[in-house]
């Protein structure tokens, strides 16, 4: 996969690359591209943006520095602009994205992009939340890692990823490691039972009470099987 991003300030994502991320990168499952804005500034200033058409506050990047970057990338491919007027990105947009050869991002800044550029050349604009960040590079960050993670060979177990949270439309259950007793709070019996089918229903059971009980939204949306019906009530009866 090649990472395109265009930013006014590539060190923040460079800053980002460690653990998953370098390891993907270093162990070639990604090769990853910074485009500095400002090296395609069209003043004397070095310069990218101006005051808005109309008024209002703040600056504007303008189209022809964005144009002029987007066109220095050989393969520039699927064009995503991290806005927070996107559409919600999640676990399953991360999947499909994993699947992409070339994707460029676009990392926006002050009150935005010229609205042109997106009308031209951006197939998508992604958002990592309801809420307003200083520019586009750390949502591109989540967004990359998320990705990265996916792409088979960067996780050496791949149970790690098809039982993450979310990858099955549920969140993870609860998880436990040593000592099994710390201060009177114990593992659950069940998991050192070495009753594979059992302890494999009970993760269920426990997964499916958790995404009801933080997540109703996303509960509301599951279809479950009678099976699973089952055992999220086995569950819920063995805590209470």
């Amino acid at each position: 996969m090649n990472i395109n991003i265009i930013s006014l300030f590539p060190e923040i994502i460079e800053s980002s690359l460690k653990g998953l991320t370098g390891k993907a990168i270093t162990k070639n499952f990604a090769e990853l591209n910074l485009i500095n804005l400002k090296e395609f500034s069209t003043n004397t200033y070095g310069s990218v943006d101006d005051t808005p058409y109309g008024g209002g506050e703040g600056m504007l990047i303008g189209i022809e520095p964005l144009e002029k970057s987007l066109h220095s990338i050989e393969s520039p491919g699927h064009v995503i602009n991290l806005s927070p007027q996107g559409t919600l990105f999640n676990q399953n947009k991360a999947i499909e994205l994993s699947s992409f050869k070339n994707i460029t991002f676009i990392c926006g800044r002050y009150e935005g992009i010229d609205q042109r550029f997106i009308d031209r050349h951006v197939d998508e604009e992604l958002s990592i939340g309801d809420y307003v960040l200083s520019g586009g590079e750390i949502a591109a960050s989540v967004v990359i890692d998320a990705i990265l993670r996916n792409i088979p060979g960067v996780i050496g177990n791949k149970d790690s990823v098809t039982k993450d949270s979310l990858s099955s439309s549920r969140l993870k259950g609860h998880s436990y490691t040593k000592p099994f007793e710390y201060r009177g709070s114990k593992v659950p019996e069940i998991l050192l039972s070495g009753d594979h089918k059992k302890i494999e229903e009970w993760k269920i059971g426990n997964s499916l009470w958790v995404t009801r009980e933080k997540r109703p939204d996303l509960f509301k949306q599951l279809q479950l099987s009678e099976k699973e019906m089952i055992l999220l009530r086995q569950y819920e009866d063995s805590i209470l």
